[in-house]
């Protein structure tokens, strides 16, 4: 029964916590005032109107709904699903990406003390830029990338902004983990000859695990955020960030429909976390001690 319960604890809890924000948004739906709580001028929960704040169970329905009003028009889950499978391939390339390069930088700094005094200042600097401006930009520089003959796309540009908001937790934490073994650890190593190649794949990579698969699922939703926020910034059609957009403007009719792009996003997160979960799954062995298990 313990074992039972400890596999199925954070299924549970979560479940829980889903179950807890759906009952607070109905519960405040039904009691809240119309107008919201103000704190003098200022509004700090919305208007519980119906344009304003539809019931739980009406975001739900609204997914078996067509999207429009036009014969043959898809319902909103068709669409939804089709536009977070586009989100989620671009996220996914974003995370490779950002995996790759945080893996390198973190290589880097983690062989070279000058090499991490003069980048992870810029590394750390680099998160400070607003997405919205830096994704037009990169569309512009892309557009003029020509090699031999393939042509720079907006999806391209929508997963590099990906991977420019994926690569930071990986290098931090690999970083992070690359240094983390015991010096004793590593004197050992020197004493025995044993090269700085051979200890990275020996002790410093395994010893990183604990410290890299969170930066992983950090990245992982990262890469989504950066994926639909480069959407709307630069455009670009068939992802949830265009989706978002166009439903919000039929919120005045249909409060409903605009929450169902970002079911589509949260679901999109959720399955990006999910396969670092699995990734971490056969990493087990490394989690809890940095070494492999016998």
């Amino acid at each position: 029964m313990t074992q039972f319960w400890n596999r199925f604890r954070a299924v549970f809890f979560g479940v829980l916590g889903v179950a807890a924000v759906v009952a607070t948004w109905d519960l405040y739906k039904a009691l809240g005032p119309e107008q919201g709580v103000l704190v003098g001028d200022t509004r700090v929960l919305p208007r519980t109107t119906e344009l304003a704040m539809p019931h739980s169970w009406e975001m739900v329905q609204r997914f078996g709904e067509p999207v429009t009003g036009l014969a043959g028009a898809p319902d909103a889950f068709e669409a939804v699903f089709e536009a977070s499978m586009f989100s989620l391939g671009l996220a996914a390339r974003g995370w490779v990406i950002g995996v790759v390069v945080g893996m390198l930088l973190a290589l880097l700094m983690s062989r070279l003390r000058i090499v991490e005094s003069a980048l992870l200042p810029w590394v750390i600097l680099s998160q400070t830029v607003p997405l919205i401006a830096i994704a037009p930009l990169v569309r512009r520089w892309g557009s003029e990338i020509e090699i031999g003959g393939y042509l720079w796309s907006s999806e391209d540009s929508v997963a590099v902004i990906a991977a420019y908001l994926a690569f930071f937790p990986v290098a931090v934490g690999a970083l992070r983990g690359l240094k983390s073994p015991d010096k004793t650890h590593l004197d050992l190593m020197r004493s025995y000859g044993v090269g700085w190649w051979r200890t990275l794949l020996t002790l410093r990579l395994p010893s990183s695990i604990p410290y890299l698969l969170p930066a992983l699922r950090l990245a992982a939703a990262s890469a989504v955020i950066g994926a639909v926020v480069a959407e709307v910034s630069i455009g670009l059609k068939g992802g949830l960030g265009r989706m978002v957009i166009d439903y919000a403007v039929a919120a005045s009719g249909d409060p409903a429909k605009p929450w169902a792009p970002i079911f589509g996003a949260v679901a999109v997160g959720l399955v990006a976390a999910g396969a670092i979960g699995l990734l971490g799954l056969a990493l087990r062995p490394f989690r809890l001690t940095g070494v492999p298990s016998r």
